[in-house]
């Protein structure tokens, strides 16, 4: 989730809706420019005995932060407590748990988000052995209860933590137990944005499936092979789904606009402090209308803040974020924005995705959804095929997308070699999550535990 580094220079009051437009607007960049973001969470144990570290503990997350600063990353504060760090690779930021993120900065190709994130992991593995942790990649928490985890120093998670129970009953879950891998993608036009964002938010499922690594809960089996997807079914209706306008004639920024002043508000940023507005409308705001401000109206920051509370399955702000993904390993980081890069930064390819998809109504991309956290790739498609058979095309088709783009490192390799970790599943038709149920029944011998040892960084 974004963290606040202070009001930007730059910032000033929203005049007019043109205003929350141009957010969506100066986005927009030629082929030549587009970059990749790729953002990863993962677990914090202690090696000793597998509890998640709290924040003020010797040795846990702010001394974890601490030590990262040898590296090169600055400390971003909150009042007297760093709870963040900037530096050329982006960001590091802590979900509310103490979840470990990186949000890394726009490459040019996958080899170099994918060197960024060795380089990141290596970096926390060196400080983690120092301290004693260590970091699980996986969608969600094994064996954590909620109570067991601890609470983050953050005053928009406190905020958001509060009001998640009154609007669904999982999103304790959502902050607390998830990890997730996202990518971050641009587009050309407004045009450009809809056809990704609709070509995205079709096959988002498919990516859930794909990366499902999420099968326990409380040290068993949960039923479902992607929990952590299921979890944001129950989290809030309001700021969540698959955006069924997305699909209609005219979508673009005017729509998701409209949509966006529809979702509650959970704070406004001001003076290095988080005002609880949960609840409230951000058309109210416009108006000079909030309690907490009376007569105040908006500044452009308190928009993107805004924008990045609302989780659908698909995100637009400045660009495009998918989202379908659960947390894993590098491989696996490195394999989400190749499929994604392949499908919608070559036109070939975005066209051809479409083609797979554009025919599918509203309750078969819903029924889709809402099966595959337990089916996978067993899940049929409208169609009345597999995502499993689905896949394979359309790992065809990402791939023709990376070999069209060229992009070589220097050893003359181009992109699609990251999708081998994709094709590896979907060849054997069982989703990490699968293998992961097989090792627990079998060789593991319903010992939980056994999962920090073979799916730790």
């Amino acid at each position: 989730m974004t963290t606040h580094i202070g009001q930007p220079k730059s910032d000033r009051r929203i005049e007019s809706r043109d205003d929350l437009l141009a957010v969506f607007a100066k986005g927009e960049k030629p082929a030549a420019e587009w970059r990749i973001g790729t953002e990863h969470e993962k677990f914090v144990y202690r090696h000793a005995d597998h509890r998640a570290p709290s924040y003020d503990e010797p040795g846990g997350i702010r001394d974890l932060l601490n030590a990262l600063t040898r590296f090169g990353w600055s400390p971003v504060m909150e009042g007297d407590k760093i709870i963040a760090l900037s530096g050329p690779d982006g960001a590091i930021s802590l979900e509310p748990a103490g979840q470990f993120e990186l949000s890394g900065a726009p490459r040019s190709n996958i080899h170099e988000t994918c060197t960024e994130a060795g380089r990141h992991l290596m970096q926390v593995k060196t400080i983690g052995d120092e301290l004693g942790v260590g970091f699980l990649g996986l969608g969600m928490w094994p064996d954590k209860t909620r109570e067991e985890l601890p609470r983050m120093p953050k005053g928009r998670y406190a905020i958001m933590l509060n009001y998640m129970p009154k609007v669904g009953t999982l999103g304790l879950d959502m902050m607390l137990r998830t990890s997730t891998i996202q990518v971050n993608l641009d587009y050309a036009s407004e045009a450009d944005m809809a056809r990704k964002f609709r070509v995205g938010l079709a096959l988002q499922p498919l990516a859930t499936a794909l990366f499902a690594n999420s099968p326990f809960t409380e040290g068993k089996p949960n039923g479902f092979l992607s929990f952590r997807s299921h979890i944001w079914s129950d989290t809030d209706p309001d700021r969540t789904g698959m955006l069924p306008f997305v699909f209609e004639d005219g979508f673009g920024y005017e729509r998701y606009l409209d949509y966006a002043l529809d979702v509650p508000m959970y704070f406004v940023y001001r003076d290095g402090k988080y005002l609880d507005v949960a609840g409230q409308s951000f058309r109210d705001f416009l108006d000079g209308r909030l309690p907490a401000l009376p007569g105040e109206k908006p500044l452009v920051s308190d928009f993107t803040d805004h924008l990045s509370t609302i989780f659908p399955e698909v995100r637009l702000k400045s660009f495009l974020e998918m989202r379908g993904a659960d947390g894993g390993p590098w491989s696996r980081i490195c394999a989400l924005p190749a499929l994604w890069v392949g499908l919608l930064y070559d036109s070939g390819a975005l066209d051809a995705a479409w083609d797979e998809v554009k025919h599918w109504g509203l309750s078969g991309r819903q029924e889709l959804r809402d099966s595959v956290p337990k089916l996978g790739l067993a899940a049929k498609t409208p169609d009345g095929e597999t995502l499993l058979d689905l896949g394979r095309r359309v790992l065809a088709i990402a791939e023709a997308g990376l070999n069209a783009r060229a992009g070589l490192n220097a050893s003359g390799d181009n992109e699609s070699g990251f999708l081998d970790p994709l094709r590896e599943i979907v060849a054997s038709g069982r989703t990490p999550a699968d293998r992961l149920l097989e090792r627990y029944r079998g060789e593991w011998g319903g010992d939980i535990s056994r999962i920090y040892e073979e799916e730790s960084f």
